[in-house]
């Protein structure tokens, strides 16, 4: 189990992140980058789940940008 600042690959995630505030988009962001520095520096390598989860926030950055 995590803290609030970090959001493990067991612990749910918005299937549409379309749906979220910009401000709630950008918590969830932190907690994940924060989640895969965690991963990193404890076990060496990240989580697929973890990964997977950056590159989706980051798609949806980009299509709010456009």
């Amino acid at each position: 189990m995590s803290d609030n600042l970090r959001i493990t690959p067991a612990e749910p995630f918005p299937e549409d992140l379309g749906t979220l505030k910009d401000e709630k988009l950008q918590v969830l962001d932190s907690q994940v980058q924060r989640q895969l520095d965690h991963e990193i520096v404890t076990g060496g390598e990240s989580n697929p789940e973890t990964e997977f989860r950056h590159y989706e926030l980051d798609t949806e950055f980009e299509q709010r940008e456009n």
